[in-house]
């Protein structure tokens, strides 16, 4: 990878997340406090929880849970989509300081159960959403349904209506398009206004379909799709477009979880994540779009402040002998019977960043 035109080291901003998975339990006291180990301080942490965080007061207590573990990182929080979340609660969300609301499709994925089937009967919280300048956060997938032809491969593809539908009904509301996996979405995206901007995972970065089938650690959702999506996913943010950010979706799970009969969706990427998207910027040649993609796009976007030197950078040295860990231990998940820890194991396991 060395090259005499590329430099042995990069300092950056902290890089901002804007699509994390942080869990509860022994595996949120895990990996919370990776998210700097990561490269990363500020992070939009999703709502799928068990229950799911769909009151204020939850979100409120769930942010105060991980900046006890991160006390250095700046947590955006969501509430999930669900019929009690009123304009009333909205007002009062928006009063708290939580930012964004979440939606899942029904079943898309995991802990989705208690998703959207009908957009429509929220158009009154989305005006609300709209009022009090909060972001309408969108797993941009249909439930698969083999009589109207839907699979993991087109679900996103017959989502992008309903996103059009969604902007053209609220134009004033930041829309985000999350963790999008197709060309067609990047196009849709680019073809909406201002408001409405996308996040890209940096495993949709690297990987096509060939490389979750039969490899359950590479496996989420939405899946990655063809060589061409790919490509497209690589040159918009080659390109630099300002409403296209990262967003991680990283999804931890227990070890046995991704590699039982029925694989649970999710990658996990928190520890490695800047130097991911890092590695694969310098394949793109691009380097100089990374500050933009991994900060500034998506701090402008959120409306947050821009970082200066007060706050502090990271540098990342190229070392070609470093690999992604084999696994991570998740704390204090040992049973009483003494058995081993759960772990869980990270996206490119093993691999060379190069």
């Amino acid at each position: 990878m060395a090259s005499t035109n590329i430099p042995e080291t990069i300092t950056l901003p902290w890089a901002s997340d804007f699509h994390c998975h942080l869990r509860q339990g022994a595996m949120m006291d895990t990996v919370t406090p990776m998210v700097e180990q990561g490269g990363v301080r500020t992070v939009l942490a999703m709502p799928n929880l068990t229950p799911p965080l769909t009151k204020t007061h939850m979100a409120v207590e769930y942010g105060q849970k991980l900046q006890k573990l991160a006390p250095n990182v700046h947590f955006i929080l969501t509430l999930y989509l669900n019929p009690d979340l009123t304009p009333e609660e909205i007002k009062k969300a928006a009063e708290a300081g939580i930012t964004a609301v979440k939606v899942y499709p029904s079943g898309v994925t995991t802990n989705s159960d208690w998703g959207v089937l009908d957009f429509k009967i929220y158009y009154p919280t989305f005006a609300a959403m709209q009022e009090h300048n909060m972001v309408l956060c969108l797993h941009g997938e249909c439930p698969s349904d083999a009589d109207k032809g839907i699979c993991i491969l087109n679900a996103e593809e017959r989502f992008l209506a309903t996103l059009c539908e969604l902007h053209e009904a609220f134009p004033k509301l930041r829309i985000v398009l999350e963790h999008a996996t197709t060309k067609a979405a990047v196009d849709c995206v680019k073809s909406l206004g201002d408001t409405v901007a996308c996040t890209i995972t940096a495993h949709h970065l690297f990987i096509t379909v060939d490389d979750w089938a039969g490899q359950p650690h590479h496996f989420c959702k939405p899946v990655a799709k063809f060589p061409s999506d790919r490509d497209a996913l690589q040159q918009v943010v080659k390109s630099g477009h300002p409403r296209f950010f990262l967003g991680s979706d990283s999804a931890p799970h227990p070890r046995q979880a991704k590699q039982g009969e029925k694989p649970a969706a999710g990658v996990f990427t928190t520890p490695v994540l800047v130097p991911l998207v890092a590695t694969l910027f310098e394949k793109l040649s691009c380097l100089d779009k990374l500050e933009g993609f991994i900060s500034t796009n998506g701090r402008t976007f959120y409306q947050l402040p821009s970082l200066g030197p007060e706050d502090g950078t990271i540098t990342l040295t190229r070392s070609a002998g470093w690999a992604v860990p084999a696994s991570y231990e998740v704390q204090d998940s040992a049973n009483t019977s003494g058995s081993k820890p759960d772990t869980v194991v990270p996206f490119m396991a093993n691999s060379k960043l190069t």
